[in-house]
């Protein structure tokens, strides 16, 4: 099994940090939040991993070598312009079999080869991994005909959301609809996907996720490796 992890964004949220650090490198606890990932993907089986990179890319580089430390491969796949979230698969070769795509800031537990063999018992073209999220909105929320005429009126409601974790699992004809060297988010994807008839699901994951995005997320994650850190990399804990 292959998987692409995507670490070439410049983590603007996470300024002033990443403007000498790429995100993935961010630590959690003693490790940056890529080595768990990586980590993680080697005791679930996957032999290859490609790094997308860009924003610092001799960074990443430099701390992740090969692969070899980690039991597995690591090669690199370099993008010489933003090209969103998606659209730099297009320049991985070699996905000739079921992949796994990640965020490279993603603090999870959840269970790899129980997403893949979901994927493939689905016989989906993609699959995404999907968190329940609640959502407050500290402010009341008017509702209206379409208009200016009130017909509604909610204090401060609270709204049920499921997630994508940044966590994917394709099939190589996915490949077909990401146009080589243009700029293609995951959304933009997934709709071309639906536009074609290709079927796509969701896997509802619920337990732990944190996207390590902004200041209050990365704190959080950051607690909760430390509290929690058999749950993330158990193996490190014998």
């Amino acid at each position: 099994m292959k998987a692409v992890i995507l670490a070439g964004g410049k983590g603007t949220r996470l300024a002033p940090y990443t403007k000498i650090l790429p995100k993935p490198l961010m630590p959690v606890g003693e490790m940056p939040i890529l080595e768990v990932i990586v980590r993680q993907l080697a005791r679930a089986g996957v032999g290859e991993i490609v790094l997308t990179v860009g924003h610092l890319a001799e960074l990443l580089r430099a701390f992740f070598g090969d692969g070899s430390h980690f039991g597995l491969k690591i090669r690199y796949s370099y993008e010489d312009q933003p090209l969103g979230t998606a659209g730099p698969l297009a320049l991985v070769d070699g996905l000739n079999e079921t992949f796994l795509v990640m965020n490279g800031d993603v603090l999870t537990d959840l269970n790899i080869r129980d997403l893949i063999r979901y994927h493939r018992e689905m016989g989906a073209s993609a699959t995404i991994a999907m968190h329940q999220r609640k959502v407050k909105i500290d402010l009341g929320v008017i509702l209206c005909d379409g208009g200016t005429r009130v017909v509604g009126y909610i204090e401060k409601p609270t709204y049920d959301y499921q997630v994508s974790m940044g966590v994917y699992v394709f099939e190589p004809r996915v490949l077909d609809f990401i146009p080589r060297g243009k700029y293609l988010d995951f959304p933009n994807l997934v709709h071309k996907l639906l536009g074609e008839g290709e079927k796509v699901v969701g896997y509802l994951f619920d337990g732990y996720w944190q996207d390590l995005g902004r200041p209050d997320d990365y704190e959080q994650a950051t607690v909760d490796f430390n509290n929690l850190r058999e749950k993330f990399l158990p193996e490190m804990m014998e």
